[in-house]
């Protein structure tokens, strides 16, 4: 039986997705509980209780959506059920929502439809890149999941930059591929924002209604101006995110590093440090230097995974094992 488990995380804590030795990683983790709920040895060589993931974070990448795939057999399953009277695979994610650490969610496990395969199946995956620029304070509560930048950011250079990055394009100077892979791959979407100062209450407005707040002022300037306007007589309370410069990528899959190269590109583009000529360039030449590297992983998150309909599951999976190539 193939199971699809359905996740989150906080990847400070942990050495990326992919298991290693002596390191504490997401896989290594979750496989760990698994073994404890289904009772199945670590060394199992007959039923080896192993995790196929449709993106594999780097250490201290978050994920709010996060898909694998599990095969167990029926009799392993039933294991579970003890003196709940719920089916198998709902007593395995009862059991795991107890077993898992406080930084692993587990947000459903179900019976996955024929053909799912969690990493080829994917149609897309969507990442998030958090940034405070401007060298104002990050909130405390958010400085895991958000970098702290000193200059101000120039949003519509990087905007311009990011723009280049759409379509189907060999990414050789972000990333590096797999063995026998290529760093060619396929840019849906990819877009900045510094996102507006809004109350999370609604108490930012006047007497005819609501108004935004101009998205280039500072956080601190921008709640000033908030409650400057307010008619209300409650507290401006500011959503988390408000101020923060975001970028969004969507892509059928990503290579090694591809993200966060990418983001950090983008970036020296919006500290005027790079022109978009440079950045242009690194994509007409796929070469790996060493302005391209990869900028810190903490503000990464990946956000969603997305799966075609279930008749189109195994198709999808068989043209993704396939070898990409640019066309003539």
């Amino acid at each position: 039986m193939r199971l699809r488990i359905d996740l989150a995380y906080d990847g400070g804590g942990f050495h990326g997705w992919a298991k290693q030795p002596g390191l504490r990683t997401v896989q290594g983790t979750v496989e760990s509980a698994l073994q404890t709920v289904l009772r199945v040895p670590a060394d199992d060589a007959v039923e080896p209780l192993r995790l196929v993931v449709a993106g594999r974070t780097d250490t201290g990448v978050h994920a709010v959506h996060q898909v694998c795939h599990l095969d167990v057999g029926e009799q392993t399953l039933q294991r579970c059920v003890g003196h709940m009277d719920v089916s198998p695979v709902e007593a395995l994610r009862r059991r795991l929502v107890h077993d898992l650490p406080d930084d692993v969610s587990l947000h459903d496990v179900r019976v996955a439809p024929v053909g799912f395969d969690a990493r080829f199946s994917a149609l897309q995956r969507t990442y998030v890149y958090r940034i405070s620029d401007g060298d104002r304070p990050v909130d405390p509560r958010l400085r895991g999941f958000v970098l702290n930048v000193e200059d101000m950011l120039d949003v519509y250079a990087m905007n311009e930059a990011a723009a280049m990055t759409l379509g189907l394009h060999d990414f050789g100077s972000f990333a590096t591929p797999n063995p026998g892979g290529t760093t060619i791959r396929e840019v849906k979407q990819a877009v900045w924002k510094r996102v507006p100062v809004t109350d999370m209450f609604g108490y930012v407005g006047t007497e005819k209604g609501t108004k935004d707040i101009d998205s280039n002022e500072t956080s601190s300037a921008a709640r000033e101006t908030a409650a400057n306007n307010s008619t209300n007589t409650g507290y401006f309370v500011p959503s988390l995110e408000s101020g923060l410069v975001c970028f969004m990528i969507v892509a059928d899959a990503f290579a090694h590093n591809m993200v966060r190269s990418l983001v950090n590109a983008c970036v020296q583009v919006g500290r005027h440090r790079k022109s978009l000529e440079w950045f242009a360039q690194k994509m007409k030449n796929p070469v790996r230097e060493g302005s391209t590297g990869p900028i810190a992983a903490c503000g990464l998150t990946l956000e969603h995974v997305a799966y075609p309909a279930e008749t189109e599951l195994a198709s999808r999976a068989a043209s993704i094992r396939a070898r990409r190539t640019l066309p003539e």
